[in-house]
């Protein structure tokens, strides 16, 4: 049981890695990491995939608090 556990905490932690990696924040996304242009910083609502992503991070992010307390409080 805590072996998978701690399989299941890894596994996650990338999926959330990528996540963000993949996110775009204003027009640069993955490609501002090196040196994509910046977007002129007004006011954006998030759309279809850039949404799906936002809220994935979120989903991802409260699976991997919720897995690492199991973790801690089975070990």
């Amino acid at each position: 049981m805590n072996s998978s556990i701690h399989v299941a905490s890894i596994i996650i932690s990338i999926a959330l890695i990528a996540v963000v990696l993949i996110q775009a924040k204003g027009a640069g996304g993955l490609g501002g990491i090196f040196g994509g242009s910046q977007s002129s910083g007004g006011y954006r609502t998030r759309r279809g995939v850039e949404q799906t992503l936002f809220r994935l991070t979120i989903i991802l992010a409260v699976i991997f608090v919720v897995i690492s307390a199991l973790s801690v409080k089975l070990d």
